[in-house]
């Protein structure tokens, strides 16, 4: 292609992003509960909810934090960020509580709700991934570029923090995405790296003089990246992990060798996680543009394929409070929130053009890769949201699409619908 074709087709692409993204917003009054939109400094790689909630009286907002990371390609040193998030109280829902920061018009902001950054530490190199110790939110485990894991206890840093890790876990020789606590086993933490290798480390070990710690398990059978990993919320000794050599591996850590190793997609596998609330589901998501349901009870074949990201799924996680609800991201800039339970309802054959039954909702509000999401803990239905659009949204789908309604609010792509 000539470059000026090629500049030509960038130009009609953004046009085309920029039409969808304002008729999201038109519709945002009519698809959310809630709605926070903070421009960021500099993108920001991964998004993780602390689980900790403060009320306070007289007031119309529960405090929330989340931590997120910069990502400045080497332009400025890079940090790790908790931030305050306010949000509105379940009887406020109803006020239709739309925050945008953007400076654009909105006529339904809400000043009081908003996303407030309260410590930054410095970190070494952008944070690839940031996850927050299940029952014991003051830790927070991120990845590095130099393969390094680092634990913080943020409560040790003040509001600009230079001072180093609390722990330096080494183990890794290459960079890479896969992070997950073990919520029974609340002290193991496992990694998957571009090395191929997935690590487990026992952060009791750790003592005052000793603050570097070396896995208490390598696990090795993938030949390719490892892209994920995921502890099971229910075997404390089991362990999902997936790779750009498109298996799907089953780790019992009492054994030396997988449980199961499947070819599980066409593509590279991104992103794996075991389901909340039921102890025999996974979920996978790949470059071939799907999401995967699997049943570790029979992992001869998957039970359903999730189909209408257009471009890689590179982020699926369970709702914490459903064990049917999916939040599933991709370099599409949609987030989609499946619902399985309506897995094969033929009541909605009639809406298979705008996407299958089980497709609840579409997040149409980045404009570029989303990097990452997380379910809020707390807040039913609440999640939060970063891209490579400088963008962290906060945002709250409507509680009407669980509700009986004469009108019917459709599970859509807004950027594909019409004024509602």
């Amino acid at each position: 292609m000539l470059k000026e074709d090629q500049d030509c087709a960038e130009e009609l692409d953004e046009q085309l992003i920029n039409e969808e993204y304002k008729i999201w917003k038109k519709n945002c009054p009519f698809l959310y509960d809630a709605l926070i939109t903070h421009v960021l400094e500099w993108p920001s790689l991964s998004v993780d909810w602390l689980p900790s909630k403060e009320s306070r009286s007289n007031c119309d907002y529960t405090v929330q934090k989340l931590v997120i990371g910069s990502h400045t390609s080497k332009a400025e040193q890079e940090q790790l960020i908790v931030a305050s998030v306010k949000l509105p109280l379940e009887e406020t829902i109803n006020a239709k509580s739309v925050l945008d920061n953007t400076n654009e018009a909105n006529s339904l902001v809400k000043a009081e709700f908003k996303i407030e950054p309260i410590i930054r530490i410095n970190h070494d190199g952008e944070p690839n991934r940031i996850r927050v110790m299940p029952k014991h939110d003051d830790l927070i485990a991120t990845k590095s570029p130099s393969g390094i894991v680092y634990i913080y206890d943020y409560t040790k840093h003040p509001n600009k923090s230079t001072n180093g890790p609390q722990l330096i876990l080494q183990g890794h020789s290459k960079e890479g995405f896969g992070l997950s606590w073990n919520t029974n086993n609340q002290n193991w933490l496992a990694s998957g790296s571009d090395d191929h290798l997935v690590c487990v480390w026992d952060i009791a070990a750790a003592t005052d003089a000793n603050s570097t710690l070396y896995p208490y398990r390598t696990l090795v059978a993938h030949t390719n990246i490892v892209g994920d990993v995921s502890w099971s919320e229910f075997y404390n000794q089991t362990l999902a992990s997936v790779g750009d050599d498109r298996k799907l591996i089953l780790w019992d850590l009492r054994q030396d060798i997988p449980t199961h190793c499947i070819d599980a997609h066409i593509h590279e596998i991104n992103s794996v996680d075991f389901n909340k609330t039921d102890e025999n589901l996974l979920a996978t998501g790949s470059s071939d543009k799907t999401a995967a349901i699997w049943d570790i009870r029979n992992m001869a074949n998957k039970l359903c394929s999730l189909e209408f990201h257009k471009d890689s799924v590179h982020s699926v996680r369970w709702a914490p409070f459903s064990g049917t609800l999916l939040g599933t991201a991709g370099s599409d800039r949609r987030v989609l929130v499946w619902d399985l339970s309506r897995l094969g309802d033929d009541s909605m054959d009639e809406d298979q053009s705008e996407g299958p039954p089980e497709l609840l909702f579409v997040h149409g509000g980045h404009t570029a890769k989303v990097t990452d999401i997380s379910w809020n803990m707390n807040d039913q239905l609440m999640m939060a949201s970063t891209a490579e659009d400088n963008i962290l949204q906060v945002w709250q789908m409507t509680h009407a699409l669980f509700a009986p309604l004469d009108i019917r609010i459709d599970s859509v792509d807004p950027a594909d619908s019409e004024d509602l």
